[in-house]
């Protein structure tokens, strides 16, 4: 796919100050390990397991959409289908300490860097950009996963799903980070790799970027109309003037 869409707006002219990065699906590729602990769920609940695609469909707005999703599928509906069925809450709750417990054991062995990211990263460093992460996952996950990915050295502000009373696509975790980084949300920069990223940005008044190797539940992530999109985020920023 092109860097750059004719659709999509111009190239920014020159770096931002700041770029709050998504995680899941953006920065690391965690679904192998979620995959796997829904699975031991749905083995907990004598249900077939989900597997790594099906779950990859799934993932992006939490732990426990995530697991209401799995609930639903194994009660009967389509993997696409899974926000249109109702799930006894108690069922839920009890569902998602034993999802929370499962990933606890199984987070990090399996989930591994993106090609591209490291290095814009190190770009960014270089440059003197400061950088955020903002993700819907639990927040007592974020920081292993963060320094088990070689990445955490790069983040020193960053909100989990459970971190405000909102989580995107809310534009508040956004909003926050861009206050404790003390800059304007048009010279901030949203990564991200689904809607709930593209639209907690547009609310923020934050220009984003959509990688095109992510989740997005099955879908196009240009569909969701992001500023720009790329296929590799070192490629990407290498074009921009620091």
């Amino acid at each position: 796919m092109p860097l750059n869409n004719p659709q999509l707006r111009p190239l920014p002219q020159s770096l931002p100050e700041l770029v709050i990065f998504d995680l899941d699906g953006t920065l690391v590729d965690s679904v192998p390990d979620l995959a796997a602990a829904i699975d031991e769920l749905l083995t907990e609940l004598d249900c077939p397991p989900a597997g790594i695609e099906r779950v990859r469909l799934w993932v992006g707005n939490g732990a426990s959409v995530l697991v209401r999703r799995a609930l639903a599928w194994s009660g009967g509906a389509d993997e696409l289908g899974v926000d249109d069925v109702e799930v006894d809450s108690a069922r839920h709750q009890t569902a998602l300490q034993s999802f929370l417990r499962h990933y606890g054991a199984l987070s990090g062995q399996k989930t591994a860097l993106y090609a591209g990211v490291i290095e814009a990263l190190q770009r960014l460093t270089r440059s003197g950009v400061a950088m955020g992460v903002a993700t819907n996952k639990p927040s007592q996950f974020v920081p292993y996963v963060l320094q088990h990915s070689g990445i955490g050295e790069f983040f020193h502000n960053w909100l989990g799903g459970d971190c405000l009373p909102e989580k995107k696509p809310d534009p508040a975790p956004l909003l926050k980070l861009i206050e404790q980084a003390g800059v304007s949300p048009e010279r901030t920069l949203m990564v991200g790799d689904s809607s709930s990223d593209i639209r907690a940005a547009r609310a923020a008044g934050v220009p984003c970027l959509a990688v095109t190797y992510g989740y997005n539940h099955g879908r196009p992530v240009e569909e969701e109309q992001p500023d720009w999109v790329c296929d590799n985020l070192d490629t990407w920023f290498a074009q921009l003037k620091s």
